[in-house]
């Protein structure tokens, strides 16, 4: 064994990463700085590597904690000699990797081996180096225990996932396609039969553990068939959709008193006397219609998963799941259990019949957010932006032309008293419906716009609503638009995207156009990459996005040189403008 000292001295505001860096997680990630022995080297078995406690702060170019070095840093090794090495002068080896950023940029990671020589002579042993004091110890890429740990540092390991995973959970609970199921989840459990105080908890309960076991079962399930990206793919699969489309526009007419469903009475016989579990088949019924309606905005969050836990311990992807599934569903069982218990209050007036129908009008304009889906994946554009927006308008007056009583259904009695209740919905209702109106002639809606379908390329936006100048973006053709970005002598910005991503229309509609950031992408050739289609460049899409950042999550950014290497990457929905021109001035 010999020791060895390796000194590296770092310019300006640049810093590297330590030893103890996690790997990139889905959104990305800092490289770790390692220290290795060459395989197979004739002469070291092993390097011991000793290094001192990093600097933990924030770091913008990722936007996490990250842990550093900056100005100087030094490592010392213990470099472990083999049995069979050759007496006399032999050459010796360092290969390090390490990635340098500043605040504002970063550099690709990048690979040096550093050389030397020592001399063997056989039967001589050569004393310990002398490491100073707080250094901590790594063998090969494996932590040794140390005496004391560095503050703040970050949790490691399994449990570490579980907490993205749990993390991702509650996130999904705000994405757009979760948030639509509240009223649906509500109004079932309004139409099932008063019960007892327990009956209800019982329910609320099954339906929980209804999505943990579905989403836990799909998501594992197609992932060990068909990849992580099969998750995402089922988001958008048209057949999915429409079948959502199908039992969304049949509860909203048994809602808006058409028929009432229930089940054949020889089957309510059977399910009574196998002590009443017809309620909870229901409800697991329930359960699977939410998991694969809110799988278009979940979806990503489980693929990522899913690649993230792909090499760990074999039960990492079902216990990832699970904490995934256990957070998404737990704000649900107190909704589940609200409508059950405000079945017991006193029915006095027709506000129960009100708020079912209601109910029907907003279900079936979210049956027309999945039919919009349909459409744009098979390619079909017959539901247009504006066709789909005249739609909207329509169901969302209706409402409130019911509750001022020009719309005669179930709920309202003739020459009923208007209260100011009613009054005040009806007016955010119209008041909804005519908002929707400007966007029918190329304005920008703002958060609605990740909900309904892009403007056609091309189109004049009227009213304020667009920009001097659009932006052109080339479409499933990474090859041809690197070659032009080469000819114009640009950097190339790719945006993977998919047709059912409501994150990715928001960003495109609301950040995109911002005056700035539309003229720091200017500077860029722009390429979409739709990954979530069931066409061939989809899925070569696909490939490319896993292949070059593994991961399948979307929306996410990439700006190319000319030489096709990635310089900058940006992961996720961002409404901080600052945040997202940063990432382009980076990789300009």
């Amino acid at each position: 064994m010999v020791g060895a000292k390796l000194s590296l001295k770092l310019d300006g505001e640049w810093h590297m990463y330590s030893l103890t860096t996690p790997p990139p997680g889905p959104t990305g990630g800092p490289a770790a700085t390692t220290i290795q022995a060459p395989p197979e080297h004739p002469v070291v078995e092993r390097i011991e590597v000793f290094f001192p406690a990093p600097e933990r702060k924030f770091d913008p170019n990722f936007n996490l904690d990250t842990e550093t070095y900056a100005k100087a840093v030094e490592f010392y090794l213990k470099i472990h000699l083999r049995q069979s090495a050759p007496a006399g002068v032999q050459p010796i080896e360092v290969r390090t990797r390490y990635q340098l950023c500043t605040d504002r940029e970063c550099l690709p990671p990048k690979r040096v081996t550093v050389a030397s020589k020592i001399e063997i002579a056989p039967g001589t042993t050569t004393p310990a180096p002398v490491v100073p004091a707080g250094y901590q110890s790594m063998q090969g890429t494996e932590v040794k225990p140390a005496a004391k740990a560095p503050q703040g540092q970050a949790p490691q390991g399994l449990g570490a996932f579980l907490m993205v995973a749990f993390g991702f959970g509650l996130a999904s609970i705000f994405t757009p396609c979760v948030f639509p199921m509240i009223p649906i989840t509500m109004s079932y459990f309004m139409s099932q039969e008063s019960g007892s105080r327990g009956q209800a908890l019982a329910q609320a309960l099954v339906f929980c553990l209804g999505i943990v076991v579905l989403f836990t079962a799909i998501g594992f399930g197609l992932s060990a068939a068909l990849g992580p990206f099969a998750v995402v793919q089922l988001g958008s699969n048209p057949y999915v959709n429409a079948g959502i489309c199908v039992i969304f526009f049949v509860f909203a007419l048994s809602l808006l008193g058409a028929f009432e469903i229930t089940l054949p009475s020889g089957l309510l016989t059977r399910l009574n006397a196998a002590s009443g579990r017809g309620g909870y088949i229901g409800t697991l019924l329930m359960g699977l219609t939410f998991c694969l309606a809110s799988f278009a905005c979940v979806g990503p969050f489980m693929g990522t998963l899913l690649a993230a836990s792909v090499g760990g311990d074999k039960l990492q992807p079902v216990l990832g799941m699970l904490a995934f599934s256990t957070a998404l569903a737990s704000p649900f069982f107190l909704l589940a259990l609200f409508p059950s218990m405000l079945k017991k209050l006193p029915r006095s007036g027709g506000w129960m019949s009100r708020v079912k129908v209601v109910l029907g009008f907003l279900v079936l304009a979210t049956m027309l957010k999945y039919l919009s889906t349909v459409d744009q994946v098979m390619h079909w554009n017959l539901l247009t932006r504006e066709r789909f927006l005249a739609l909207w308008v329509v169901m969302f007056a209706l409402p409130g032309l019911y509750l001022l009583g020009f719309l005669r259904l179930e709920g309202i009695k003739k020459d009923e008293e208007l209260g100011t209740g009613r009054l005040m919905l009806a007016i955010v209702f119209l008041g909804f419906a005519i908002g929707l109106i400007p966007g029918m002639f190329g304005a920008r809606l703002g958060e609605i716009e990740a909900f309904v379908p892009a403007p056609a390329e091309g189109a004049a936006a009227l009213m304020g609503g667009g920009t001097a100048k659009s932006a052109k973006w080339i479409k499933n053709d990474f090859d041809g638009a690197l070659k032009q970005a080469k000819a114009e002598n640009k950097r190339l910005f790719v945006s993977f995207t998919g047709y059912a991503c409501t994150n990715c229309k928001w960003m495109k509609a609301n950040l995109f156009t911002r005056p700035e950031v539309a003229a720091a992408l200017d500077n860029f050739i722009l390429v979409e990459l739709y990954t979530d289609g069931t066409d061939a460049a989809s899925e070569a899409n696909q490939k490319r996005q896993e292949s070059l950042f593994q991961t399948v999550a979307i929306p996410y950014y990439a700006i190319f040189d000319a030489e096709e290497k990635v310089v900058a990457t940006l992961g996720g929905l961002t409404k901080d403008e600052k945040e997202f021109l940063g990432f382009l001035q980076s990789g300009s």
